[in-house]
């Protein structure tokens, strides 16, 4: 059985007996999701929500894990950039495309590069182009 903990994030791979039993434990304190059990055919992690929400929402969790691989809250960010905090909130939860200009300077201030958090390959090819002498 294949299961996660959203929050804390918690992935869990489980085989024997009782593994029932211990999920059922496992939710008295926490939301757990199955991926896949033992009774079903394994599915590819690509089918499932969680790949799904994730992957809705791609350039903004990247932006979230940069931003806190840098030690930065939203507020830190925001201002080492002179915008406002909400505007990176808006980026990472995917209310707001990020601009190429905003990309580079977000890449820039967090040290990353631009791809990272681009919104597809031809964006980068084009930032390249311009720093290229």
């Amino acid at each position: 059985m294949l299961a996660f903990v959203k929050k804390p994030r918690i992935e869990i791979s489980l085989q024997g007996e009782n593994v029932g039993e211990l999920i059922e434990w496992i939710r008295k304190k926490y939301e757990v999701n199955i991926l896949s059990s033992d009774q079903e055919d394994s599915i590819a992690v690509e089918e499932t929500d969680f790949w799904k929400e994730m992957q809705s929402n791609r350039i903004g969790n990247l932006l979230s894990a940069a931003r806190l691989k840098a030690n930065l809250s939203q507020a830190d960010l925001a201002k080492k950039l002179g915008i406002r905090q909400n505007m990176i909130s808006d980026y990472e939860r995917g209310k707001r495309r990020l601009t190429p200009d905003m990309a580079r300077r977000i890449a820039e201030t967090l040290n990353i590069k631009v791809e990272r958090i681009s919104q597809c390959e031809q964006f980068a090819v084009q930032e390249r182009k311009k720093l290229a002498p």
